[in-house]
């Protein structure tokens, strides 16, 4: 995994930064992004480092713990659920990449990308395919995002217990969608999801019959 940084290292392009987000395929909870610089001897003191969704969640506590401690620069950005749902997954995605990038405290001479190329860097870079896999700066990147969001979710489990956060993160799961029928989305759900949406429309159309049923005027009937 650290050929590629050894390699851009040799030719000056040090320090070489990864980048890779958390959560971009869930329907509830932030977009977390992250950016790491690991230092040159990091292969030594990273040795359980790899891609965040082949560890078992001890581990990469463990992991996120160690490479906070060694890394020479790392940086987060949360991106909430109401602007991936003004400028879509992808827009906010690479908008967080650059800020991520941004936020470094030490200006990178290259920067790698997990699986698209990210424009306005401002320093050379290049996208790598499954580049957490791979490259263990994005791999580094790629546990900071995961737990970091994963933490987040926690907590968002304690204010909305009823939709099991926790457990799934945000993800679509059978349970999810069970809650989401049950109780309809709350402020963390990416309403421009068509699962999310299609969520509040069953959960306004019972709104809606149950006050037809009571006898009572609808809001449209009111207003």
């Amino acid at each position: 995994m650290w050929g590629c940084e050894r390699l851009l290292r040799r030719r000056g392009f040090a320090p070489v930064a990864g980048v890779d987000e958390a959560g971009r395929g869930a329907c509830a909870g932030p977009l977390v992004v992250a950016a790491v610089v690991l230092p040159a001897n990091g292969s030594r003191r990273l040795v359980d480092l790899a891609d965040s969704k082949r560890l078992s969640p001890r581990l990469r506590e463990q992991v996120f713990d160690e490479i906070l401690s060694v890394a020479q620069a790392w940086a987060t950005v949360v991106i909430q659920s109401s602007e991936i749902d003004a400028c879509g997954v992808h827009v906010a995605n690479i908008a967080g990449m650059r800020r991520a990038v941004a936020r470094l405290g030490r200006r990178p001479g290259y920067v790698i990308t997990d699986g698209f190329a990210v424009p306005g860097l401002g320093v050379a870079s290049t996208a790598v395919l499954k580049g957490d896999q791979v490259v263990a700066c994005v791999a580094a990147a790629s546990v900071v995002a995961k737990v970091t969001r994963d933490r987040i979710m926690k907590d968002l489990h304690h204010r909305h217990p009823e939709y099991d956060f926790a457990q799934h993160k945000g993800y679509v799961t059978a349970g999810h969608a069970a809650a989401l029928s049950a109780y309809g989305p709350c402020e963390q759900h990416r309403m421009s999801y068509v699962n999310v949406a299609q969520a509040q429309r069953e959960r306004l159309a019972r709104l809606e019959d149950a006050v037809t049923r009571t006898g009572l005027p609808s809001a449209t009937e009111s207003a």
